[in-house]
């Protein structure tokens, strides 16, 4: 094996390393995405519940 091939061997392994590394990083981000998201759902939905039910409180006082 001459000192080009093995230097291009090296080089090769190093690009694979790198893409692996922003295959991880990109899952990573994508993962830290969903669960914003998911956050962002429960409280969007903790609102609507919040608001539901203080238009019940209201139309039970009109009641009284």
């Amino acid at each position: 094996m001459t000192f080009h091939t093995a230097w291009s061997l090296d080089m090769h392994s190093m690009d694979q390393e790198l893409v692996k590394d922003r295959i991880r990083t990109l899952h990573r981000e994508a993962e830290e995405h969903r669960r914003a998201a998911g956050v962002q759902r429960l409280q969007r939905a903790q609102r609507d519940v919040e608001r539901a039910s203080a238009r019940v409180r209201s139309a039970l006082l009109r009641l009284v």
